[in-house]
């Protein structure tokens, strides 16, 4: 049987005429690296990345060097443009890379900053091929989905390989398992086990259990007909994750095995559970590791004493979910509140800062289009605390407005993010320092005191369109203040706009009282604002995605004080000093540095 090897050995003897393109990236070595790619079938939305990114987890408590990579279908570049209701939040990477959600999935299980090499659209491979070709790169030849386009896919891959220097890249392939502009991604993947020798890539297939509640029992015919649409692509899955709401039958698990070829053994579930942190113990539990680690021949490089360690660490994570005693009620005032994903990375940060302070922190989605300050009060009810996302647009800016001035005024805990933070700048300078007629110039263009507007350096480059602060960036922050007490005198936190706090203004809303306790070191860019606490008990905002660099065991210290502040709002017999740190073990101190 030819492998990959004899492929590179043909190319050699016969390099004008064969009909293999098979680019390897420098410093690659053919099958040294492991591949495990992921599959979808029955439907959308079973949480492959989820699914993906935990088993990953597995791998790498076991001392395994992972690395994540999405491929999404659409043509975009990337998803900087795509709109929150229908795709989700735009997680932005620190390098500046606008990618699907699944990523923030990924350096959130993974605790790993990733880069655009860890997202791939197929503009982007589309792109790539039509480059090459318009410089004579493919020497000649007609150029072709196969083998060019599912060559660059392959080179994509291995590319990550190279730069992660990984054990396993895991692949997560979006859509499922017939849709027209994925069919490429599943054939290069194909190509992708032939080329790198037996037991190099693992393919899982992740599908669906239909529970009818008329019928009261689980039907698999679903997911062996979403199975076989895979078989008909030449892929033979090695692994079968069945999701379903319940546990799925051993009756329903072997009929599936006995229609996809794939041993019983390796035909697991994955029904629903409380939190997405509970899913590696999950998988653990299953076998889906041992499973992956025995077919891909990976039990030398395993090391069981890491992996001990890592389970520990996180068994403490599971237990202060569990164990959360109080609770609070964060409103969460935007406009995209009729689609939950777009706020994913918002939930997650209050979770962690909740599992921080052994509390349980429900959400309240307030829509601030409906929002005037006659009814304000009333969509305050109930809340111990409120953030104002980021947003773009002028649809509901001035109900976010609204709930900043009735939190400011009220010292209810309130965190503004990107665009609350600009509309809480808008709304300090209107209502305390008699600027009644401030705005943004994304709202209102010729408004008389811009206090949010385009810089002169931005406006210099729109023409390129290259107005948007992207990806991480570097704060100075001022000693004595509570953003200091978080933080120490620099931080670095990820960025996603276009508009600013003017310059001219910050003199005056310094007088008034507002404290711009975290600045850029290059330029005069307000990053991070505050109030004095006694003043208010939390009144914070940022102009970039604190959000997005949150962790289970490195909590967001923004949310951090949010969830105290709330609190000591709901619980008056709670009386924890504010402090900010990782998650550390039940035996030491719960938190560190006391903040006074």
């Amino acid at each position: 049987m030819m492998d990959g090897r004899d492929i590179f050995d043909a190319i050699r003897d016969r390099s004008g005429d064969t009909e293999f393109y098979l680019p390897l990236p420098a410093g690659y070595q053919l099958g040294s690296t492991k591949y495990v790619v992921v599959f979808g079938t029955v439907m959308s939305g079973l949480g492959k990345g989820i699914f993906s990114s935990s088993l990953a987890k597995c791998l790498q408590d076991k001392g395994l060097m992972v690395a994540p990579v999405k491929l999404e279908g659409y043509l975009n570049i990337d998803a900087g443009t795509l709109n929150p209701f229908r795709h989700g939040e735009v997680f932005v990477l620190d390098d500046g890379t606008e990618c699907d959600m699944d990523l923030g999935t990924y350096e959130r299980a993974l605790d790993q900053n990733l880069t655009q090499l860890n997202f791939v659209t197929s503009g982007q491979i589309y792109r790539r091929v039509l480059e090459r070709e318009r410089t004579g790169g493919y020497l000649g030849r007609d150029v072709q989905m196969i083998p060019h386009v599912t060559g660059e896919v392959k080179n994509r891959l291995r590319e990550l390989a190279v730069a992660s220097r990984a054990d396993v890249v895991f692949v997560e392939i979006g859509g499922t398992v017939g849709d027209v502009e994925n069919a490429y991604y599943i054939e290069a993947v194909r190509q992708l086990a032939f080329e790198e020798g037996q037991r190099s890539v693992c393919f899982v297939a992740l599908t669906y259990v239909l529970e009818p509640a008329i019928l009261g029992e689980q039907k698999s015919k679903a997911a062996q007909l979403g199975i076989r649409r895979l078989l008909e692509c030449g892929i033979q899955p090695h692994i079968i994750a069945c999701r379903a709401q319940n546990p799925v039958t051993r009756k329903v698990r072997e009929k599936i095995a006995l229609f996809s070829n794939v041993p019983p053994d390796r035909v697991f579930s994955m029904h629903d559970c409380e939190s997405v942190y509970q899913i590696p113990e999950m998988l653990r539990a299953a076998g889906y590791d041992r499973a992956v680690i025995e077919w891909l021949q990976l039990e030398s490089r395993v090391d069981e004493s890491a992996e001990k360690r890592a389970r520990e660490v996180w068994a403490r994570y599971l237990a202060g979910l569990r164990a959360a005693e109080r609770q609070v009620t964060i409103g969460i005032m935007g406009k995209y509140t009729a689609v939950r994903d777009a706020y994913a990375s918002i939930l997650k940060a209050l979770e962690h800062a909740g599992v921080y302070w052994g509390c349980k922190v429900q959400v309240r989605w307030v829509d601030t289009s409906e929002l005037t300050s006659d009814n304000v009060a009333q969509a305050f009810r109930g809340l111990n605390g409120i953030i104002v996302p980021g947003a773009f647009g002028t649809r509901g800016s001035e109900g976010k407005i609204a709930c900043l001035r009735h939190a400011r005024t009220t010292g209810l805990p309130c965190l503004g993010i990107c665009y609350g933070f600009q509309m809480a700048v808008v709304e300090f300078a209107r209502n305390v320092c008699g600027l009644t007629e401030a705005n943004s110039t994304e709202i209102d263009s010729e408004c008389r005191h811009p206090v949010i507007n385009l810089l002169p350096e931005q406006r210099r480059i729109e023409g390129l369109g290259g107005t948007m602060r992207l990806g991480g960036q570097d704060i100075v922050v001022k000693e004595g203040t509570l953003a200091y007490r978080m933080f120490g005198p620099r931080a670095r936190m990820r960025f996603r706009h276009r508009y600013e706090v003017d310059p001219r203004y910050v003199p005056q809303l310094e007088a008034g009282g507002l404290v711009f306790s975290g600045r850029s070191p290059r330029a005069e860019i307000m990053n991070v604002f505050e109030l004095p606490p006694d003043v208010h008990p939390y009144y914070v905002g940022t102009q970039a995605h604190p959000e997005l660099t949150s962790r289970p065991l490195s909590p967001q210290p923004m949310f951090v004080g949010l969830v105290h502040a709330a609190l000591r709002q709901a619980c008056p017999d709670f009386r924890e000093p504010l402090t900010f740190g990782p998650l550390v073990v039940p035996s030491e101190s719960p938190h560190t540095e006391p903040v006074s």
